[in-house]
């Protein structure tokens, strides 16, 4: 997907299809802030169109080819149609089409670029290397797929710094990471995922071989020495890295890592974790961390080499990282009813609900773990069923929903069903179709000091509200 790159200035007025998502809504807040004249539209209104009106940001509600009459550039996602009818209107009429990572590339030309890549991990990690700049004062700029959350608040999804760094994440999914030209990047995993973009296993793991041939040189490149992937990653690329003089740095809990991540313990309300080196330019640290979660302690250990790396001390990297309280949607905590915590992730890849369901485990003391699980695409359901099941065995009970499309075209032979019958445990899952039905069957199957989790990338979220509501109803009947 890589394609010239134009430069801000070239821009002009710029619109952007969708512009409420994630990631499109960072990039319209650092052009705007950049000085390019910024407006978009999304189907349905959201806090974020109210967050992006008071920025002075034109929004529609709806999608209509008028929206672009008068502009010079339109952005758009992957999960914008050809069909869609500003899109149409932009294409008929020959103006400058841009995707949002190539929107998002030219943001960071010169910049000292850090893009974190791979199939689970990187809004985190590139979260808590944010976090770690902006606490330490070196004023970066960002854009991230999740609100960023500190001891002094929100710092949101994007943030336009006067500093060298830009960190970013670089998606995968569709290759259009391929887009940045990063002085450091970060491979947290090379997991299988995407494939109905890939089509197979080796173009997924040959697209991140592209992606480290974009690092500049005299650049670095930090992999995670725990995931199969990433270890033949750095293997197949290691003498081209070496010709470009980009040094590769491993993290991970193998005595063969050039930073070993010790075990994450409890300790006085937080998590502690040991990292050692021999790397002197690095050093050895203790992170204290706000988050559980083995998963966490290895994003907390690539977010430290890389702060290290780009200057910061190592007692002023360790505080960064001790102040991240986590990003929206990633073990975010959305209250207490009835005595049940109400806990919202995004996790929608095995390993994610793997890794999310051991961070449960470890803080639901005597509790049991129930999940809401919103299977995402009919090809990632059909494709990880039975690895689905196994990652949902490690909650005590588990309700499946039907499948949320995103950009796919329904698929009638794949529903949540193929993944409630996959759990290892009889009995442990069933299917609920109706979201809201679902809902309703996991409240009453919680009790007082039960962790109670909505899980998966798309709407499920919005269930949080109403499961908080329904188990105060039931204190309050009680009572």
């Amino acid at each position: 997907m890589t394609a010239p790159i134009p430069a801000i200035a070239e821009l002009g007025r710029t619109h952007l299809i969708g512009i409420g998502g994630a990631g499109m809504s960072a990039i319209a807040g650092l052009l705007a802030a950049r000085g390019v004249p910024v407006c978009g539209s999304d189907a349905k209104d959201s806090a974020v169109l109210s967050e992006l009106r008071d920025a002075g940001v034109r929004v529609w509600v709806g999608h209509d080819a008028t929206h672009v009459d008068g502009v010079d550039t339109v952005v758009v996602s992957s999960a914008v149609r050809e069909s869609n009818p500003e899109l149409a209107r932009a294409r008929a009429t020959g103006l400058r089409v841009l995707h949002r990572s190539q929107a998002l590339a030219a943001l960071m030309a010169g910049y000292d670029g850090i893009a974190v890549a791979g199939a689970h991990g990187k809004t985190t990690t590139s979260a808590m290397i944010a976090t770690a700049l902006v606490q330490a004062g070196a004023d970066p700029s960002f854009a991230i797929g999740g609100t960023v959350l500190s001891d002094e608040g929100p710092l949101g999804g994007s943030r336009s710094g006067a500093g060298r760094a830009f960190v970013a994440e670089a998606d995968e999914s569709d290759g259009s990471f391929l887009n940045y030209a990063p002085m450091v990047a970060v491979v947290t995993n090379v997991e299988p995922d995407h494939l109905d973009h890939y089509g197979s296993r080796a173009a997924f793991d040959d697209a991140f071989v592209a992606f480290t041939g974009r690092i500049a040189a005299g650049g670095l490149l930090v992999v995670c020495a725990d995931d199969d992937g990433a270890r033949r990653l750095v293997a197949r690329t290691r003498v081209d890295l070496a010709a470009r003089s980009v040094r590769v740095v491993t993290y991970g809990t193998r005595d063969d890592a050039d930073v070993v991540v010790g075990p994450l313990v409890a300790t006085d309300g937080a998590w502690v974790v040991r990292l050692t080196t021999t790397l002197a330019e690095i050093g050895g640290t203790v992170l204290r961390l706000a988050l559980p979660g083995d998963h966490n302690a290895l994003d907390a250990a690539a977010a430290y080499v890389v702060a290290r790396q780009v200057g910061l001390s190592a007692d002023a990297a360790a505080a960064g990282l001790a102040s991240f309280r986590g990003t929206g949607r990633r073990f975010e905590a959305r209250g207490t009813a009835d005595r049940v915590r109400v806990v919202d992730d995004y996790a929608h890849h095995p390993t994610e609900v793997a890794a999310l369901l051991r961070a449960a485990r470890s803080v639901a003391g005597t509790g049991h773990v129930l999940v809401l699980f919103q299977p995402h695409l009919f090809s990632r359901t059909r494709t990880f069923a039975t690895e689905f099941g196994a990652a949902l065995d490690l909650a005590d009970s588990v309700v499946v929903t039907d499948v949320y499309a995103a950009r796919e075209d329904p698929d009638p032979s794949v529903t949540g069903a193929l993944i409630a019958e996959r759990l290892p445990t009889a009995g442990k899952a069933r299917f609920v179709g109706d979201r809201h039905a679902a809902a309703a069957a996991l409240v009453a199957m919680a009790r007082p000091g039960d962790l109670l989790l909505t899980v998966g990338a798309g709407d499920v979220t919005e269930l949080a509200p109403e499961i908080l509501a329904a188990l105060a109803t039931r204190e309050t009947d009680r009572a």
